[in-house]
Parts: C-alpha cells; structure tokens; sequence
C-alpha cells in the first residue's frame, strides 16, 4: 500500500467529514442570524450571544467551528471573533449576488431523504420533488437566486438575440419549472410592460411564488399556475425560459416539445442548466463533485419518479441538451453565456 496515497484519502476523508458537519453550523447561523450580528463588529462569544439573544456556550463552540472552518476570523490577544469583508459577503445577504447558506440549507434538506435515496438504489424508484423535506424547494430558491440576481437581466438576457428588446417594449413570457418565483420576480421588476406566467407541479411552491410576487409588487403582471412541463399555458409566447429544472424532468423531449408549440415563430427558449462538460472527465472537479451529490439526492430521484424514461441528471452538459432540443423540431441551439455554475443556451425554432 502507497502511504502516501493512504494519507491523501484520510486527508480527504477530515475535509469531507469536517465539511459536513460545518453545513449543520452554516445553517444554524443563518436561521439565527449569528453571521449577519458578527459583521456588525469583533465580538466575544457573550457579546454576540447577546446581540441575537442565544445561549453564549452554544455560540461559543458555534464560534470556534466557524473560525477553524475559515468562515471567521480569531484573535486570540483579544478573545474576539470577527468576519472579514470577504466572509460578510457571502454569508450575510441573501439578496446578494453570493449568498452561501442557501446551498447548505439546500444540502442538508436533500440529505434528509437519505433512506429513501438508499432504497431507491436498491428497487430503482424515483422520488418527487414534492416527496422532500421543505427545506428543499426552500434552500433550492436560496441556492440558484443570488445568481440570478447577478446574471439574470444583466448578462443572460441581453446575451440572447433581439430578446430584451422585446420584453422592454413588453412581450409574454412563461417561466416552466419556476419552483418559488424567484426568477419570474426578477424579470417582472425588470420590464414592467411584459407579462409573465409562471408554472410548476409542486403546488406548494406556486403558492409561496404568488406571495413572492404579491410582496415584490409585481402581482399585476404575474400569474402562477400549477402545471407540468409538458403542458404550461400559454400559446404564441415571445419568451420560455426554464432555469436550472430541464434535466429535472422525466421526458425532456416532451417538454422541449410543448415549448416549441407554445413559442411565437420568432420566439425564444432559455435554457439554464448546471455547468457542466459534455464528459464525465471533465465534471470530475469541485463545481462538478457538488452537482454529483446533488443530482444523486435530487435530480436523478425527481427524474425517476415521473413518466418518460429519461434521467440527465444535473451534469448533462451541452450535447446532450442539444439533442433534446433538436429532436423538438428547433434548428437553431446555441451557448449564450456562462458562469462558473451555469450554461446559458438560447434555441429558436
């Protein structure tokens, strides 16, 4: 046995093991506040216990996992804890343009169903969104939003073509698979001459959707029903977009299918998926582990559970979301844009 290769796996395994207890003490922090009261200032463990009214040994132990987890900073001469202007950023601001709790609320929902997925290995059944934990739809909304407040209007409209103009001068959009309306919301504040639908089997979240709009201000111009993919209202439509849900589904084509029915014959689909290589090789990496996990948990189980027969999984990648596309009858299919988590495809009829 290679020691050197034995220490790397054991390495590995105090990261992974560390990591996931850390995801546990993200959550808690987000639940209570305790990041947002750390950035207000150093604070001792009694300081901030005060400041968010907790028990100060349970923030105290909370305080030295964030610190040895790099999620804080320590000063020892002086016994304070403290968060850098990095570490602010991403973890205090949910409506910014990185907000990293989401995902671990996110994470840990998915990791409720652990017996389930377990099972489901062994008989190869599905399991539906509406099947999970509600911190699922709940930390999924946190998850992808930030990024879609930072690339959605500014970057992934104007990359497809001739489709801001359009919605400036005020076009019909249907958002399929809009999960709590995060993205619907932020393409009505955006053009307020276009109308916007959005639609998704879970009920649940169509309901906590049409109160995101209703508290946005945009209730007007948006209108939420519960459907599937494969048959959204709307006809005629100038723009279709769906966001981070496609590989979700368990026959894409049929989908892809009522899009291009539904679509003006100048109008557009967007399509954001997960970022991902087109080869397994090349998702073998941080980005692509975490969608790995996901898709098991997740993406794969939700898949499974409805009629169709396809699972992509969540690391798809570009040629496999081609195909579906063009076996809908659309000729065009281009990449748009991308980030680091997403690719962003445009297909015309």
């Amino acid at each position: 046995m290679d020691q050197d290769k034995l220490n790397a796996v054991l390495g590995r395994f105090v990261d992974d093991l560390g990591a996931t207890m850390a995801a546990g003490g993200i959550v808690v922090g987000h639940r209570l506040g305790l990041y947002k009261a750390l950035a207000e200032g150093p604070a001792t463990p009694d300081e901030l216990a005060e400041r968010t009214r907790t028990s100060p040994r349970y923030v105290a132990e909370w305080l030295r996992a964030q610190a040895a987890g790099g999620y804080a900073e320590f000063d020892a001469a002086s016994g304070t804890f403290s968060l850098s202007e990095e570490q602010a950023f991403v973890l205090t601001d949910p409506d910014g343009a990185v907000y990293t709790p989401g995902a671990f609320v996110l994470a840990l929902g998915a990791l409720r169903a652990e017996s389930q997925i377990t099972d489901s290995f062994r008989t190869g059944a599905g399991m539906g969104w509406h099947e999970h934990h509600d911190d699922v739809p709940l930390g999924c909304e946190m998850f992808f939003r930030p990024g879609y407040i930072a690339n959605l209007v500014p970057t992934w409209i104007p990359a497809l073509d001739g489709v801001e103009a359009k919605l400036t001068a005020g076009a019909r959009v249907a958002d399929v698979g809009c999960g709590l309306g995060a993205s619907t919301v932020l393409l009505a504040q955006a053009f307020p001459k276009s109308t916007f639908t959005g639609s998704d089997y879970h009920a649940e979240s169509i309901e906590l959707a049409r109160k995101r709009a209703a508290d946005a201000g945009v209730e007007d111009r948006t209108t939420f029903d519960v459907a599937s993919a494969k048959d959204f209202p709307g006809h005629d439509l100038d723009l279709v977009a769906t966001f981070d849900c496609l590989h979700d589904m368990g026959d894409p084509v049929a989908t892809a299918r009522h899009v291009r029915e539904s679509i003006a014959p100048d109008g557009t689909w967007l399509i954001v998926e997960p970022y991902a290589t087109d080869t397994v090789a090349g998702n073998l990496n941080p980005v692509g582990r975490a969608y790995y996990g996901f898709s098991t948990f997740l993406c794969v189980p939700t898949a499974l559970s409805q009629e169709g027969g396809y699972a992509l999984g969540a690391q798809a990648g570009e040629a496999a979301i081609r195909e579906v596309v063009t076996e809908a009858g659309f000729t065009r299919f281009r990449r748009a844009a991308e980030t680091p988590f997403n690719n962003v495809f445009e297909a015309r009829p």
